[in-house]
């Protein structure tokens, strides 16, 4: 990538506002962003919090 092709693409990451991720999840219970997705019983998608323990679905 030429180089004045660099300082612009760098110059827009810079203003830019942070972004999260879409596929992020957040504990309904304690609010954490540590959020495992596990297969329920049944055959359905569940969640578990990796930091407090909360399971939902």
């Amino acid at each position: 990538m030429p180089a004045s092709t660099r300082g612009e693409v760098h110059h827009l990451r810079a203003v830019g506002a942070p972004r999260r991720k879409a596929t992020s999840l957040d504990c309904p219970s304690c609010g954490s962003s540590h959020v495992a997705q596990v297969l329920g019983d049944n055959g359905g998608v569940s969640y578990v919090c990796t930091a407090c323990g909360h399971i939902w679905s």
